[in-house]
């Protein structure tokens, strides 16, 4: 099946927009530590829906990687336990930074050591870029990198007109009301935000180690679109690992394992109330099976960018911080911030937008007879 880069772009903006959501139904979570609500919803994340969808969509997925040599598995089981670190502390970024600001610190250092570390690693990169297809793929990598930074420079402005010191003035347009993000922290948010942003490029890492797992399942009768799914067993179970050892930690050393069968009361204007037990479980299933379904069209839109399939990754984070700001918008992340600040954020979404169809362009260019 040849390539159809505008399509993979579609499918990459559909796992932008599934990852950017999938936070969202955690905060309906009741009654729950986060080790509870995290582990509950990564089940479904790590465990049920990428064997689920992958039994589905591919062709004897078990005897495919049963077959595969043991050092590949190894390989994409190791930096999915790599990239599992980096998801530990992604909520915790999202808790001091917001979902827009955290988004774009994580995955902006993500988008560029997840995208240009495979080729630079397999020494590709120099002989793409010399293509007049590569010089744009890589312009429009550069412009998807300029919009996080764009977005992230009117985070901290954000963050200065929320906690004025007694000499400076509110910026024009700007009012004190008290932070939509509860524990807003800049300086420890940043240092959380860079751990989780370089640890989760691991992720590219470990579907690049797959490819034989991906030539294997198209040769035992798999469609290309679905190729890449048992790859995502194998990198998700090492996040798995390591979410689980730190989740279990958690559980033992706050005592908090008893809320998996009963949450705790939270208190509510008319008293205090139990919060429903199967509507936590709904909410961590949602939130789970969406965070899948950002790599289940990942693997999707990857196999159509041709020679260009590691700028995947560049386009899977610039949508990802596309629709993530759009969420921050919603739920009045932005609220109170300076005309100037949201104009910022806007040029930043602008870039990222400008970013997807420059990439999908390189791409169409080289999948074009010269």
């Amino acid at each position: 099946m040849p390539s159809n880069p505008l399509l993979g772009v579609i499918f990459h903006w559909m796992g932008g927009l599934a990852s950017a959501s999938f936070y969202v139904p955690y905060k309906r979570v009741r009654g729950w530590a986060w080790e509870v609500y995290w582990l509950a919803g990564g089940v479904f994340s790590w465990l049920i829906a990428p064997w689920l969808f992958a039994a589905f969509r591919t062709a004897h997925l078990w005897r495919v990687l049963c077959d595969t040599p043991s050092s590949t598995l190894a390989w994409c089981w190791f930096w999915g336990v790599l990239w599992g670190f980096g998801g530990l502390t992604y909520g915790l970024t999202m808790r001091y930074l917001g979902m827009s600001l955290g988004m774009a610190i994580i995955l902006g250092l993500t988008m560029v050591l997840g995208t240009l570390g495979p080729p630079l690693f397999h020494g590709t990169l120099a002989a793409l870029a010399s293509t007049r297809s590569g010089w744009i793929t890589c312009f429009g990598i550069l412009l998807a990198v300029a919009g996080v930074l764009i977005v992230a420079r009117a985070g901290r402005a954000k963050e200065r007109a929320l906690m004025p010191t007694s000499s400076q003035t509110p910026p024009s347009g700007a009012t004190q009301t008290p932070s939509a993000v509860a524990e807003f922290n800049f300086p420890r948010g940043i240092l959380v935000g860079v751990f989780s942003g370089v640890m989760s490029s691991c992720f590219a890492f470990g579907l690049d180690a797959g490819a034989p797992i991906r030539m294997a399942s198209l040769a035992a009768g798999t469609a290309p679109l679905s190729q890449g799914l048992p790859v995502l067993c194998v990198v998700l179970a090492g996040g798995l690992t390591t979410n689980f050892t730190w989740c279990l930690y958690l559980l033992v050393s706050n005592r908090t394992a008893k809320e998996f069968v009963g949450a705790r009361a939270a208190k509510v204007e008319s008293g205090v109330t139990a919060p429903s037990l199967l509507s936590n479980y709904l909410w961590c299933a949602l939130a789970g099976t969406a965070w899948y379904c950002q790599f289940f069209f990942y693997t999707m839109g990857e196999s159509q960018m041709g020679a260009y399939a590691f700028s995947s990754w560049t386009l899977h984070m610039a949508s990802i911080i596309l629709f993530g700001t759009l969420w921050g918008f919603a739920l009045q992340e932005w609220a109170g911030s300076a005309r100037r600040t949201k104009t910022l954020v806007w040029m930043g979404v602008a870039a990222l937008v400008m970013a997807t169809v420059v990439i999908g362009g390189g791409n169409y260019l080289s999948a074009i007879p010269q």
